[in-house]
């Protein structure tokens, strides 16, 4: 088995004006693709050929301490994992906001939906150099965090409700260096609160 690249949720263009049809060409037939092909190549002839690719990055993690080589593979499969995880917390653009039990829990944790935003927003822009920014569940509390590089919360105790994107690649050529105005058009349009809301209650089911 090898891992495949996702299909996107939705057409190259339907997140404009907020992100162009060339960034999602370029993001996920390149970038994306380059990282699913680095990890079928590095777990080639390897008892991870046939692992399922959060299994690769959970491995890879554990084993990249004391072992070199798993150091680009966790760099890949992360990267992998993340990028799919962030297609799928976005939707074309429209009104969107938390509904039921996760907006219940926004209300709890955050005081409302638009402090949440902010926080959002605080994060994204906030990670010095390349990056994520996340929504997570955290012992059964919802908190905004960030990750460098290929770093991703998969690996430890939160559970990952949606992502944003801040690697340079995700942004630059609809707006340059305004890293603001890209996390702006994602955080108020473009993301998919269903899609946070299922994760939620996944994650908060017996």
């Amino acid at each position: 088995m090898s891992i495949e690249l996702p299909r996107l949720p939705y057409a190259h263009d339907a997140l404009e004006p907020f992100i162009s049809a060339t960034t999602l060409q370029t993001h996920h037939g390149k970038h994306h693709r380059a990282y699913v092909d680095k990890v079928n190549a590095l777990v080639a002839g390897t008892p991870l050929a046939d692992a399922t690719l959060e299994a690769i990055v959970a491995q890879a993690a554990q084993r990249k301490a004391s072992e070199p080589a798993m150091v680009p593979l966790f760099n890949n499969a992360a990267q992998a994992w993340n990028h799919g995880f962030y297609w799928l917390s976005m939707r074309p653009p429209g009104a969107s906001a938390p509904q039921g039990a996760l907006e219940a829990r926004v209300r709890a944790d955050f005081g409302g939906v638009p402090a949440l935003r902010d926080a959002l927003k605080a994060a994204a822009t906030g990670q010095f150099g390349s990056g994520w920014a996340w929504l997570v569940l955290d012992g059964g509390v919802l908190k905004v965090t960030s990750t460098s590089n290929a770093d991703t919360p998969l690996t430890g105790k939160q559970v990952p409700l949606l992502v944003i994107d801040v690697w340079e690649h995700a942004y630059y050529l609809d707006h340059h260096e305004r890293r603001a105005a890209y996390v702006t058009g994602v955080v108020d349009q473009l993301l998919d609160w269903e899609f946070a809301g299922r994760n939620f209650e996944r994650a908060m089911a017996p």
